[in-house]
Order: structure tokens, then C-alpha cells, then sequence
């Protein structure tokens, strides 16, 4: 057994693959970048070594740099995480050469399951089913076309190389297939450094399934239940659970053993996920691909099986067998994950990020594994780090365990609820409302579910009236109680004047509205009056401590009941959350932040959110149709198309191809025909 450890990777992967191997007694090595300095893997690491730039290509993608960083420590063997340089055979060839561990499959399968054209004549080869399609290497657009007909539409166009989502888009008609071909190659060759294609049949309403696999160098393989990834928004799970809410043991078995006889035919060994499409009810499925490395839900298998697979990968690398047998494993109760990513759902998921100025995870919560409360948070940040456009805007995860499924859906609820993350917008408000869906409570699941519904995607998330009394109230509090023992009267700001108390203004605005909303305040013998502009005044006891605020209003006036919330506040700005929602709420008068936004009826399209222009077709003078794309915006690896929001012609271009562009950036203006 080898006994130095390096983690090429970041974030909550790197957190969690570090807790395994110094519980194996091992020491581990963190790796980072300039914006991770502070970051939790580094603190967490025995060992921690600056490899560059905040720019994965030359820091986290660098594999010189990592296999420098092992000759420097000492490290005798590398843990890949997941994404980055996880699947890539020729940093698995590298660390061969250097005489390194990869702490991964062989290079071979690598290699073969990274294609996913070669991944589908191994599955053919194992006599597992696969979907329709065409994968052939090296299609040009137009033998793609000419392919199109033959495989029947709706269609998928799909990346050869890499996964998560990038580079595949659905065709629905043969008018759209050009651009989506377009695009796709696009987003590959930008991903994956390869912009080969590939089309197969779109299964309507699919399930998405996976199977864990663990095998060893001494032959054997072993398949360790399945995971439901159905729940997804641009092909990115969202949520996952194990184990499936619809497989019938038959079906489950089938899949389990499908899966390894795909992983004998390439010759696997550590820990992979081969991945399979089903019809709506999972009485039938399809190969989709395998993953040669951990996936991201993989705590929900470990709960449900009480495994640690990151021990069993490190075992299987250092030649050890195998110990389990499949007979025993078996399943017992049921675990959900969500993810939770530096993103507004209100504005089509759109990547955010910035500084995270409150992260405050559930009471009682496992770091890792699974607490008393029957919560486990894996997460990559903490207060006071930033989220930047450079990597994935995923953050944490919540996990939770049950006996059954209601259980774990309930305690992952209430786990969300408990969660404040201040800062940016994320999505934990949308997997509230996500899995109170009843389609979701009753396992009623595929993976356009989400665009479905449009869950939590219609219109802004406005903060509540109570909210904005809530943060005028505390605003008084904190000021009040930041006066001397002795004071004028004068200077209470709840407005304290000789006779009756009068009202106090506060001008508040929420972050990403145009409108003010005045709220107005004063002190009484009785606590404090809030009313909103012109309506009829509310009569509150308030206590705020320690980063909590606590409203109840007394019987008889507008607002009613008890509400309780987490602050942050300073004299121009106050983050308040509640019930896993957050708002920023700013004083009239500091930086506003609402702009045009794309396609905005002024016809400024302004980048909804930082990044990089990955193209532009715009040209001053050209004339355009109303939803003609003019500009790409790339952030967090996902492409963002803006367009045309009106019939026009082009009056100005800002920006060039690569360029990086901040939050609202001006990028193409369009004047409107006459």
C-alpha cells in the first residue's frame, strides 16, 4: 500500500476523497489554484501545493504540474475526483510512465469508454441493448444529415468524447438540425478538445438509470445496486436517490448484470457507473454509456450499501482483492441526494457566483457520512470563499437516509430548509418546490420532468412583504442597539419625537427588481409599527442575535404569525433567508441590479452573468430576425445563446470572440425596423 495520497481535484470531491484516505491511516495532498488558497480540501489536506492561475488549463488541467506536485511531495499515488482529468487515458498514461498510481481504471478502458461510438459496439459485444442510432467515427455535418432521416426524429446529436451533458442537444424537427449540430460540436470541441459526432433515437420521457460497478485486478466484478438520475435540467442531474422508485427486481438484475459484462469486456477495475435509459415505466432499457471514474451521487449508494467506495477504489489501485460477495450486497433503506449549484433558476438556470458571505449547513448534519439526523453534507465551500466562473457551479450536496422513501424525501426537505447559503442566487428554494411535486413524491419520474413542469423557473423570485418589514424592522434593531447607554432621544432611528412617535422611511429595493418599495418604521411603548407604503401598520416584537432574526406580530394589524430568519446585514445591505430562500435587500440610492438583461425591449443584449464570449455572428449593419442567436456566452462550462429580440438591424458590438465579459456587460445593440 502506497502511503502518500494526491487529490487532482477540487472542491467537495477532493474534501471528501481526502477524509477517506487519512482515515485509511494515508497522507493525503491537496492541490490548488490562486482562487482556492483558502479553499476546504487545502485546509483539510496534511499537504497542500500551489499548481497556478484560477484557468483549469493551467492549473487543474495541467498534467505536468500534477505529476511535478507528486515528485515534490512525495505522492505515490493520484486520486482524479471526478471531471478534470478524471477520464482522461493520457493523464492515466502519464502517471504510468512517472511511475505513479492511478487511483482509476486502466488506461485501455479508459480509452474505449471515453468514446462513446467505441463504448457502443463493447456494449453490443456484451450483448447489453443499446439505442438506435448512428456511431460512426468521423461523420462529417452533412453525412450526419443524410443519417438523420434513418434514425427517426425526435434525435439526439451527442458528443463522442466527455459526458455531463456537454456537447448533446435534442432535435426535434429536421429544420433545427444544422445549428444544433453546430452547437454541439461548439461545446465538445470546447470541453473535450474533440468535436466528434454522433445521433441516436431520443427515448421520450426516459428514465435515467445507472448501475455502480466495482471490480478488482484478480477478476472479479461485482455490481452494486442502481441509482435514479432522472431529475435534470439541461441534461445536468439535479437530484438522485437509490434505489430506483419503479425497477422491478428482474429488471434490476438484468440491468446489474449487464453492466458487468460491459466492465469484463473492457477490462475494468476500481470503481465505474455504466449508465442505461429506460422507457417511462423501466421495463425495458439501453445502454447509454460508462463513466470510468466516481460519479457525483455516488453517497447514495454508499448509505444505502454502508460502503465507502473511495476506500475501495484506493484498495482495488494498491493490488488488494476484492472483499466483498455479490450476494451480500444487499440494499437496506433508501437515500436522496440534491445538489446544490451557484445558480438562478428564475432566470433559466443561469450560472451566478461570487463571494459566500453565509454558509451555515443543517443541525446535527454528518461531514461526509451520514449523522443523527439523518443528513450527510459533502460541500466544497465555505464562509468567506469565493464561486467563480472558472469551474462547475456546483457547491455542495445534502444527502439524506431514510427507512423508506417518504423519509428521506421528508428529512431532505427539511434538511434544504435548514440550509443557508448567502451570496449569490442558488437553487435550493427550486429543490423545495422540486421534489413537493407530486410527480416526484410518487416516483412518477423522467428527465424532461423539470422543463415539464417549469418548476420554479416562471418569473423572479420576489421576496415577500413580511420579508421587507422584516429586514426594515431589523435595521431599526441593529441601529438602536448600536446606541451609546446615554443618547438624544432624537437619535433613535425608529423616529422618536415629543408626543406621538412619527415614521421612519426605508427605500428598500430587492437585488435583480427595478421597483422601490418603501417600508416605514417606528417605535412604540409597545415594540415597533412596520407598514408597507400606504398600507394599514402591523405592531412586532423583534429579537435579533447572533445572525437570527425573530419577527411576531401582535394580534390585529396587517401581518400575522411568527416568522424566524437568518441575517446578514451591514448599513448598506442585509442577506435574509428563510425556509431555504435567501434574498439581498438594498437601501434606495447604492448600485442597483437590475439591467436590460438578454433580449430586453430596449434591444441591449447584456451577458446574463460572467463568463466568456464562446462566439458572435452579430456584424454592425447586418439586419436580424426576431430569436436569431447573436451572441454565445460560455460560464461554467454551459453555452448560453442570446438573441434577437425583435425584428432590427445590428447598431453596435461590443465584444469579440473570447472575450471575458462581467455581469450585464453590454454585448450587441439592435435597433428595431422602422
Amino acid at each position: 500500500m502506497f502511503d502518500t495520497v494526491l487529490i487532482a481535484n477540487r472542491g467537495e470531491i477532493a474534501v471528501r476523497v481526502i477524509r477517506t484516505v487519512q482515515a485509511l491511516g494515508l497522507r493525503a495532498v491537496a492541490v490548488y489554484s490562486d482562487p482556492d488558497r483558502t479553499a476546504p480540501h487545502v485546509a483539510l489536506a496534511d499537504e497542500a501545493v500551489h499548481i497556478g492561475p484560477a484557468a483549469a488549463s493551467h492549473s487543474y488541467l495541467s498534467i505536468e504540474k500534477i505529476i511535478d506536485a507528486c515528485r515534490t511531495t512525495g505522492a505515490q499515488a493520484v486520486h482524479p475526483g471526478y471531471g478534470f482529468l478524471s477520464e482522461n487515458a493520457a493523464f492515466a498514461q502519464a502517471l504510468a510512465d512517472a511511475d505513479l498510481t492511478f487511483i482509476g481504471p486502466p488506461v485501455g478502458a479508459i480509452t474505449a469508454m471515453g468514446d462513446k461510438i467505441s463504448a457502443k459496439e463493447l456494449a453490443v459485444a456484451a450483448d447489453a441493448p443499446i439505442v438506435p442510432g448512428v456511431y460512426r467515427p468521423g461523420m462529417t455535418d452533412e453525412e450526419l444529415i443524410a443519417e438523420a432521416d434513418g434514425v427517426g426524429y425526435p434525435l439526439m446529436v451527442k458528443a463522442a468524447a466527455g459526458g455531463g451533458g456537454k456537447g448533446m442537444r435534442i432535435v426535434s424537427q429536421p429544420g433545427e438540425l444544422q445549428e444544433m449540430i453546430t452547437a454541439a460540436r461548439r461545446e465538445a470541441m470546447g470541453g473535450f478538445g474533440d468535436d466528434t459526432m454522433m445521433l441516436e433515437r431520443y427515448v421520450e420521457q426516459p428514465r435515467h438509470i445507472e448501475i455502480q460497478i466495482l471490480a478488482d485486478g484478480h477478476g472479479t466484478t461485482l455490481w452494486v445496486g442502481e441509482r435514479e438520475c432522472s431529475l435534470q435540467r439541461r441534461h445536468q442531474k439535479v437530484i438522485e436517490e437509490c434505489p430506483s422508485p419503479v425497477l422491478s427486481q428482474g429488471v434490476r438484475v438484468a440491468m446489474g448484470e449487464a453492466a458487468v459484462r460491459i466492465a469484463r469486456e473492457v477490462g475494468y477495475e476500481g470503481a465505474g457507473t455504466v449508465e442505461f435509459i429506460t422507457n417511462s415505466e423501466a421495463s425495458e432499457f439501453f445502454f447509454l454509456e460508462m463513466n470510468t471514474r466516481l460519479q457525483v451521487e455516488h453517497p447514495v449508494t454508499e448509505e444505502v450499501y454502508r460502503l465507502d467506495l473511495v476506500e475501495q477504489q484506493i484498495r482495488v489501485a494498491a493490488g488488494e482483492r476484492l472483499s466483498l460477495r455479490q450476494e451480500e450486497l444487499l440494499p437496506s433503506g433508501h437515500a436522496v441526494e440534491a445538489r446544490l449549484y451557484a445558480e438562478d433558476p428564475a432566470r433559466g438556470f443561469l450560472p451566478t457566483g461570487g463571494q459566500v458571505v453565509r454558509f451555515d449547513v443543517p443541525e446535527h448534519a454528518g461531514l461526509g457520512t451520514i449523522g443523527p439526523t439523518g443528513v450527510r453534507v459533502d460541500a466544497g465551500v465555505q464562509t468567506g470563499n469565493a464561486v467563480t466562473a472558472d469551474y462547475d457551479p456546483m457547491v455542495a450536496k445534502l444527502t439524506t437516509y431514510g427507512p423508506d422513501r417518504a423519509q428521506a424525501l421528508a428529512r431532505l426537505d427539511r434538511a434544504l430548509a435548514r440550509t443557508v447559503l448567502f451570496g449569490f442566487p442558488t437553487n435550493i428554494g427550486f429543490l423545495r418546490d422540486l421534489i413537493a411535486l407530486d410527480a416526484v413524491s410518487s416516483g412518477d419520474l423522467h428527465t424532461g420532468l423539470i422543463e415539464e413542469m417549469a418548476v420554479g423557473t416562471s418569473g423572479s423570485d420576489a421576496p415577500p412583504e413580511e420579508v421587507l418589514a422584516a429586514v426594515a424592522l431589523a435595521t431599526v434593531a441593529r441601529r438602536q442597539r448600536a446606541l451609546p447607554t446615554s443618547f438624544d432621544p432624537f437619535d433613535i432611528p425608529g423616529g422618536w419625537r415629543v408626543g406621538e412617535p412619527s415614521w421612519t422611511r426605508w427605500p428598500l429595493r430587492p437585488v435583480g427588481a427595478t421597483a422601490i418599495t418603501d417600508v416605514f418604521v417606528r417605535v412604540t411603548r409597545d415594540g415597533m409599527e412596520v407598514r408597507i407604503a400606504d398600507g394599514a401598520p402591523s405592531t412586532a416584537q423583534v429579537r435579533l442575535a447572533d445572525g437570527q432574526l425573530v419577527v411576531e406580530y401582535l394580534p390585529g394589524g396587517h401581518l400575522s404569525g411568527r416568522f424566524a430568519y437568518a441575517l446578514t446585514m451591514d448599513d448598506a445591505q442585509a442577506w435574509i433567508g428563510r425556509d431555504g430562500r435567501a434574498w439581498l435587500i438594498k437601501e434606495e440610492g447604492l448600485a442597483a441590479g437590475a439591467g436590460s438583461g438578454p433580449g430586453g425591449g430596449d434591444g441591449a443584449l447584456v451577458a446574463p452573468m460572467p463568463g466568456s464570449v464562446a462566439a458572435i455572428s452579430a456584424v454592425v449593419g447586418d439586419s436580424v430576425e426576431s430569436g436569431q442567436t447573436l451572441v454565445v456566452v460560455e460560464a461554467m462550462k454551459m453555452e448560453h445563446p442570446l438573441k434577437a429580440p425583435f425584428d432590427g438591424t445590428v447598431v453596435a458590438v461590443h465584444v469579440e470572440a473570447g472575450e471575458q465579459v462581467g455581469m450585464e456587460a453590454p454585448l450587441v445593440d439592435v435597433e428595431p425596423h422602422e
